[in-house]
């Protein structure tokens, strides 16, 4: 091991971090709505033989790559496989660098309609304007660039805060606030009347629905749910001791993650179903379908407000692992500190975010 490198506090910590970063608005707005429509509880047995006996495996994988290489993803591949090797690593670094300039604009909008939930969105939302207020919302490039700002801000801070005292103290305790929301949630949706439908349409095996697209659809959501191929575990599994035993840690991870998955359809389809709203995906659901509902409920604001903090608190730890991984890149490549790498890296893909914004 690096003689000066950093390592995680606790094996409990290195998971909280690892389930973070799996756990993304993928596992919210768009595992749910693949399932309803690939067959239900039939699609979840397909997905869950991909994240067993594919994902599980790539993860374990890429966690033995950094612990043994203890250096970032290049560095790790570059060590371990010399060649062209390290030409994977920079993919990774290069596809998240990419991926978080857009994610943290994203990310953005479920910070904007926390602060809308007690603002006017409930109102709006229950005249038939959500989708009038997000398109608004989203056409206004002052707020979608400052709440983008704002996101990249505090994922900054928080990397830069270092391995055991930024991403490990936070995701102790976001990760836990994540699981006891979407807990929240699942009562009061699965409670709601009318809820029995959306149930039925959500758990019920229909096998005529799987199909090769149906495949394709699972293991792309394994892959882009566990937050594979991107250097997010081989970073993370760099800062690993020798003596932890990764078998278990990854098998521990892919539940999380996937129980987030599953547990989030409980929270979607008995509430759209409930009020008679046809389920959709990704913004058009979240920030336009499920405003409709939450303004039909009873104290709708609060479970407003909860919902869109737990989009938050998802799109946030896996924001965190997409930053780390280049900042490891300067840390480990360019001997930068890590203040100077946090700080360049998080401002970088703060620019190049802004068109997106």
């Amino acid at each position: 091991m690096s003689e000066n490198r950093e390592q995680w506090g606790s094996r409990f910590g290195f998971i909280m971090a690892a389930a973070g970063s799996a756990v993304g608005l993928g596992n919210i707005w768009r595992f749910p709505y693949i399932t309803g429509k690939y067959g239900g509880a039939a699609f979840v047995l397909v997905y869950l033989a991909v994240v067993v006996f594919i994902g599980m495996s790539v993860m374990l994988a890429e966690f033995v790559i950094g612990r043994n290489a203890q250096s970032d993803a290049v560095g790790s591949f570059r060590k371990l496989g010399g060649g062209a090797w390290p030409f994977v690593g920079w993919m990774g670094c290069f596809c998240g660098f990419v991926i978080l300039s857009y994610y943290a604009v994203i990310a953005g909008w479920t910070v904007a309609y926390m602060f809308k939930s007690f603002g006017g969105l409930m109102s709006d939302a229950a005249a038939g304007k959500a989708g009038d207020v997000f398109g608004a919302f989203v056409s206004d490039p002052v707020q979608s660039i400052a709440y983008h700002i704002a996101v990249m801000a505090v994922t900054t801070g928080i990397v830069f805060k270092g391995i055991s005292g930024g991403i490990e103290k936070s995701c102790k305790v976001l990760m836990p606030a994540l699981f006891a929301i979407l807990l929240i949630l699942i009562v009061r949706s699965v409670t709601l009347p009318g809820a029995g439908a959306g149930l039925e349409f959500y758990v019920k095996p229909d096998f005529s629905k799987l199909s090769s697209q149906a495949l394709l659809a699972a293991v792309g959501q394994g892959f882009f749910s566990l937050s594979l191929g991107m250097g997010c575990m081989i970073t993370y599994g760099s800062y690993l001791g020798k003596n932890d035993y990764l078998p278990s840690i990854a098998r521990t991870v892919v539940m999380l993650d996937t129980s987030v998955a599953i547990l989030a359809g409980f929270v979607i389809f008995p509430a759209v179903f409930a009020f008679g709203i046809e389920p959709g995906a990704g913004p058009g659901l979240t920030f336009v379908t499920l405003p409709a509902v939450f303004a039909k409920m009873p104290m709708g604001s609060v479970f407003s407000f909860a919902f869109f903090l737990l989009l938050f608190i998802a799109a946030l730890t896996s924001a965190i692992s997409l930053l780390e991984v280049v900042v490891t890149y300067a840390i480990d490549q360019m001997k930068w500190n890590r203040a100077k790498a946090a700080i360049v890296m998080g401002t970088a893909i703060a620019l190049l975010g802004i068109p997106s914004a």
